[in-house]
């Protein structure tokens, strides 16, 4: 059985171009912080994977922390900015490492389609005047949905408020200036952009300055102790700088035109199936889709079983599949719990998209009859 990738907002696969990084650095023996010529090879690499990144978003490599994934630079960012007794306010479709980053964290509403409520975050921030937090994706894992991240950060200016910015699902989707432009900090993943897994960076930018969470050796200007996974960094860099490239070159055209693909032959083919967030800005290769009555689990298994692979939420959970706090936000009610995932990696093709529809329409059909 040919299987059909369909989940690349849990991992991208891996780019050429970061494979060959992750090749190069590994041949090289030394500690980054070592001073013979084996651990300032190492140093080199670090230091050109920081300066590469760092041309990639345009900002001063200075501004790059790298860390171990984008969970621990969302960890950095929110616990570090909080420990200087900054109040924070998280939307209520932040992934669970933003939310669960410190106690007390306020919850920002969003509407039915995941959007944040602008209204609400102006008047939580006039309410109270101390000096605050904000934590926003830039876009949703689970559905998609795009944030206003330009009019968060005129807001968060107004009231003397940071911004930070959890941009992990954007490269090679999204162009990543605007975001860049507009955070304090900002949080990527290496897998999540078609590098390894085990790497990260947070970007700190303008006067926020977060508390170190693990102290040590001094590495990353003392914001990130433990030697750094020098493989890992380079591959990191390499699918960052690869993904924003293809992305300028028409590849988030070529994912979007698959996803209408993908749109339209289910309308056709299984009219009971719910498209969720259809009327606001989504990232071009995510979808979320419900089938009323039908268990998201039940869906995910079923799609396996045919060699599909899709997910139902966050796959951050130890395997477990639960319903989702993204779409109980939302308010869909049971929806919630019948609502799949479908995220085209950069190699999908029209094939994989046929594929799915063609195993979703067995199973919508075949479930309808056990139902009749």
């Amino acid at each position: 059985m040919r299987r059909v990738y369909l989940d690349a907002n849990a991992t991208e696969p891996l780019r050429p171009e970061a494979r060959a990084a992750v090749l190069a650095a590994l041949e090289l023996s030394g500690n980054p912080s070592s001073v013979h010529a084996e651990g300032r090879a190492a140093r080199r690499c670090l230091e050109e994977s920081r300066e590469r990144l760092a041309a990639t978003l345009g900002v001063r490599p200075e501004a790059i922390v790298f860390t171990s994934g984008g969970t621990e630079a969302n960890a950095l960012a929110v616990a570090g900015l909080a420990a200087s007794g900054r109040r924070v306010l998280v939307s209520a479709t932040e992934h669970d490492c933003v939310r669960r980053a410190v106690a007390g964290a306020e919850t920002v509403p969003v509407d039915g389609n995941g959007v944040v409520s602008l209204e609400a975050l102006g008047e939580r921030l006039a309410d109270d005047p101390r000096p605050a937090l904000v934590c926003l994706m830039l876009a949703n894992n689970e559905t998609g949905t795009v944030q206003p991240i330009t009019e968060v950060a005129a807001l968060c200016r107004r009231f003397g408020a940071l911004l930070h910015i959890d941009a992990v699902q954007a490269p090679g989707r999204l162009p990543l200036a605007e975001a860049v432009a507009a955070a304090d900090t900002l949080a990527l993943s290496g897998h999540k952009a078609g590098g390894p897994k085990g790497a990260g960076a947070l970007v700190v930018q303008r006067t926020a300055t977060p508390a170190a969470l693990l102290r040590g050796g001094g590495q990353e200007r003392g914001l990130r102790a433990g030697t750094e996974p020098l493989p890992a960094i380079a591959g990191l860099a390499a699918a960052v700088e690869a993904a924003e490239a293809w992305c300028r070159a028409g590849g988030a055209e070529r994912l979007a035109a698959l996803k209408a693909r993908l749109a339209d032959g289910l309308a056709a083919r299984v009219p009971a199936a719910r498209l969720l967030c259809a009327t606001v800005p989504t990232l071009p290769n995510t979808l979320a889709l419900a089938l009323p009555g039908v268990a998201a689990t039940t869906q995910v298994m079923a799609l396996d079983l045919a060699g599909v692979a899709v997910s139902a939420g966050a796959a951050c959970s130890s395997g477990k599949v639960a319903e989702s706090h993204v779409l109980a936000a939302m308010g869909l009610g049971p929806l919630a719990g019948q609502t799949i995932r479908v995220s085209l990696p950069w190699t999908a093709t029209e094939a994989d998209v046929d594929a799915f529809l063609d195993a979703y329409a067995a199973m919508a059909g075949r479930l309808a009859r056990h139902a009749a």
